[in-house]
């Protein structure tokens, strides 16, 4: 059994930073792309930043120069470091990953999504 865990979020004043982890835990053989995703009420999910196993790197581009995708490949987490906060990024913010267990099964695994609010 394969998990992914969001946490980090909260409430930020606009200007601000929050830092979400996503931690992958289980029967864990490899792990392909890490994504987050956001979701605000009314809205589409949309892609915030991907990275790729090898480390690339990829952003909407809402977030362009602001958000900071990464990942410690060690820990199986991954990190989206969030910084000059608009209350435009107000959503919940959800990670997946295309994950191998020890089987050398491949499946895409989602989080439960964490909140994030930018307000004063």
């Amino acid at each position: 059994q394969v998990q992914l865990v969001e946490s980090g979020g909260g409430l930020a004043q606009p200007g601000g930073s929050l830092r979400l982890s996503c931690a992958a835990s289980g029967s864990i053989f490899s792990i392909n792309a890490m994504n987050w995703y956001r979701q605000a009420p009314g809205k589409q999910r949309e892609l915030v930043a991907a990275i790729t196993s090898g480390g690339s790197t990829n952003y909407a581009d809402s977030v362009k120069g602001r958000f900071t995708i990464s990942r410690d490949n060690a820990k199986n987490t991954a990190y989206l470091q969030m910084n000059s906060l608009k209350p435009e990024d107000t959503a919940v913010y959800t990670c997946n990953a295309v994950i191998a267990t020890i089987s050398l099964l491949s499946k895409l695994y989602w989080g439960q999504g964490t909140q994030v609010t930018v307000s004063s």
